[in-house]
C-alpha cells in the first residue's frame, strides 16, 4: 500500500523542503519508487531538483492535463509533480467554486490510481493554510513535522496539532502525526531544552534530529540533493537515519 507522507509547519524556515527532497532521495536510494508533490507556489522542490518541466500542478487542478502529463523524472526512482507561482491562480478559482467539499477532494480524486506506481507520495505544504493545504491534508495518511528548535517554530507546531483536531473530525480523514522531527539541532544548553521538551510531550513521535550543517544550505544551489552533494556529511547521515525509520515503521 502507498504510503501519503505530507511534510508541513506553519512557520517557514524549518528544513520543510529540504526534509522532502532528502527524504525522498533516501527512498529512492534504498530502491522505492517515490512521488513528491509540490503544494508550494514558491515551487522550491523543481528548483532544488534541477528539474524542468511543462505542466504543473496548476494545470493537473484546473483541469487542463491528465496527472500523467504533469510527473517529471527527477531522479532515479524519484517522481516529481512541480509548481510554481501559477498555484496561486488555481488556488483562487478553487475557492470561487464555493464548494468546499469539492476542493478539499481535489488532490484526492486527481491522485486516483497511481497507488500501484509509488510506494511513497510525499507532499511538501506550504507554510500558510489554504484551501490547497486542506486537500494535501485530506489526501495524506501521516504528517512529518520538522520543527526548528526555536520557539516561533513551536508555534508552528501547535498549529498543526490543532488542525489535526479538526481533520480527525471529518469522515474521509485518515492524517495522524506520525513523526516530529527538530532541524537546525546544535548541541547547546537552549537546543538540549527543547529537545526535551518535545521528547516529554510527543515521545517516541520526535525523530532523531538533523544537525544544523552549511552542506545542507548550500546543496540546493547546485541542484543536489544531500547524499549527492556531501555524502560524507553529518547531514547526509542524519537524513539517512531518517529514511531508516521510515522504512522500518513501514
Amino acid at each position: 500500500m502507498t504510503r501519503v507522507i505530507g511534510v508541513l509547519n506553519y512557520k517557514g524556515g524549518t528544513g520543510k523542503t529540504t526534509t522532502v527532497v532528502n527524504l525522498a532521495a533516501g527512498l529512492a536510494l534504498h530502491g522505492a519508487r517515490v512521488l513528491c508533490i509540490d503544494l508550494d507556489a514558491q515551487g522550491s522542490l523543481a528548483t532544488h531538483l534541477g528539474v524542468s518541466y511543462t505542466h504543473s500542478l496548476t494545470h493537473l487542478l484546473l483541469g487542463q492535463v491528465r496527472t500523467q502529463a504533469c510527473i517529471v523524472k527527477a531522479r532515479e526512482n524519484l517522481d516529481l509533480i512541480p509548481s510554481d507561482s501559477s498555484l496561486f491562480q488555481a488556488e483562487i478559482k478553487m475557492w470561487r467554486t464555493n464548494d468546499d467539499r469539492m476542493v478539499r477532494r481535489a488532490l484526492l480524486s486527481k491522485m486516483q490510481g497511481l497507488e500501484d506506481s509509488y510506494d511513497y507520495v510525499i507532499l511538501d505544504f506550504s507554510p500558510s493554510a489554504g484551501l490547497l493545504s486542506d486537500s494535501g491534508l485530506l489526501y495524506a495518511h501521516e504528517l512529518v513535522v520538522p520543527v526548528s528548535v526555536s520557539y516561533m517554530s513551536l508555534v508552528g507546531l501547535r498549529q498543526v496539532v490543532e488542525t489535526l483536531k479538526t481533520f480527525r473530525q471529518l469522515p474521509e480523514s485518515h492524517v495522524r502525526l506520525y513523526l516530529i522531527l527538530p532541524t537546525f539541532y546544535v548541541n547547546r544548553q537552549q537546543d538540549r531544552e527543547v529537545l526535551e521538551a518535545l521528547r516529554r510531550h510527543f515521545g517516541d513521535k520526535v525523530a532523531e534530529p538533523i544537525r544544523e550543517n552549511v552542506k545542507l544550505t548550500e546543496s540546493p544551489s547546485h541542484h543536489k540533493t544531500i547524499y549527492e552533494y556531501s555524502p560524507n556529511s553529518s547531514a547526509a547521515a542524519d537524513y539517512a537515519n531518517l529514511v531508516e525509520r521510515v522504512v522500518n515503521d513501514g
